[in-house]
């Protein structure tokens, strides 16, 4: 679960309460309009057009990976994608199985439900699912006690879209549901500024190729973050410049926002330096580093370590978490003798 803190942080991928319609109009509505993830892309277009030949629903998807990497995006092309009917929910949001029941009883034929942070549903929730996603029924109990009696319920075939920050939380009952399992992966510096070139355009922004490239540099591989920097940024290119965004501004407006030339931000830093300078580099536990920075486990496994270790600064052991040379080198501070050995 996202804490406040994080949901507040300009380098979060998660959604910033006011970010939704912005997000949606910078959304792309077609694969063709999609940048990169294109194992993902080329997955997903030979499916379609196979489910779209049969007359069939597509299989259900299932897409994990880090947060604002596109997955909410993916779901609504795969709908577009076969002229279909969507309709979108989220794990915490269902409460019971009243909930369920009636999402399930609505779906419209051959039509999209998508489901986000779906390891957040609950053992109840999973097991309603199950002949959903199989026969395209629901056993649903009516009463209590001696009198109650299990009613089948048929719905229309369709297909469900679920997506997870966290696949290992997915039982494996749930996750064996899924014809389709795709991961989407941190994006590469010239895809962002593509993202953040067309974003530009449709927001009127004028950019500079070096602007492109400082905001795609400091945006930690997710487009989510590039559009948030881009938002940013523009502002500051208006109050401070003559609205163009230069690679001059773009660095002067990030260095204000205190995002360095990595996308880290204060939180990034203080973990690293944590354990650097209070753990010798490490190892150090997950659940120690939680407590020396006051924050839950889950946080910072599901949100502040995926950059890291992607970037190569964090090294995950099965003794704990450890700095490797690259952060040191960041930060400018000689590495531990011996330390160099253990990666």
């Amino acid at each position: 679960m996202t804490s406040n803190e994080d949901r507040e942080r300009i380098v979060s991928g998660g959604m910033l309460p006011d970010e939704q319609t912005l997000e949606y109009s910078l959304r792309p509505k077609f694969l063709q309009e999609f940048i990169g993830q294109q194992k993902v892309k080329d997955n997903l277009a030979i499916a379609i057009q196979a489910a779209r030949g049969r007359e069939e629903p597509l299989d259900h998807v299932l897409l994990y990976g880090p947060p604002g990497l596109g997955k909410t995006t993916l779901a609504t092309i795969i709908a577009n994608e076969l002229n279909v009917a969507f309709q979108g929910t989220s794990g915490p949001v269902v409460d019971d199985k009243k909930d369920m029941a009636a999402i399930l009883s609505n779906v419209e034929k051959h039509q999209v439900l998508f489901i986000d942070e779906i390891h957040r549903l609950n053992s109840q929730l999973e097991e309603l699912l199950y002949p959903a996603l199989e026969d395209f029924h629901i056993d649903y109990m009516v009463g209590q006690g001696p009198a109650a009696r299990t009613l089948k319920l048929n719905i229309p075939p369709f297909t469900l879209v679920g997506a997870t920050t966290r696949a290992g939380l997915i039982s494996a009952p749930l996750r064996g549901r899924f014809g389709i399992v795709l991961r989407l992966d941190f994006y590469t510096p010239p895809d962002l500024e593509i993202i953040i070139r067309r974003s530009a355009g449709i927001l009127n922004i004028r950019i500079e190729t070096e602007g492109t490239a400082e905001i795609a540099r400091r945006s930690r591989g997710t487009p989510r973050i590039a559009n948030r920097l881009l938002k940013r940024v523009r502002d500051f290119a208006e109050v401070k410049a003559d609205g163009a965004v230069t690679g001059q501004v773009a660095r002067a407006a990030l260095e204000m926002l205190e995002v360095d030339n990595y996308g880290f931000d204060e939180v990034d830093r203080k973990l690293l330096l944590t354990i650097i300078e209070k753990y010798g580099g490490g190892p150090v536990g997950v659940n120690t580093l939680a407590a020396s920075l006051s924050e839950e486990t889950e946080a910072i496994e599901e949100i502040y370590e995926p950059y890291l270790i992607q970037i190569g600064f964090l090294h995950r052991t099965p003794r704990g978490r450890m700095a490797t040379p690259l952060a040191y080198e960041h930060f400018g501070i000689g590495l531990p003798k011996g330390h160099g050995t253990l990666f």
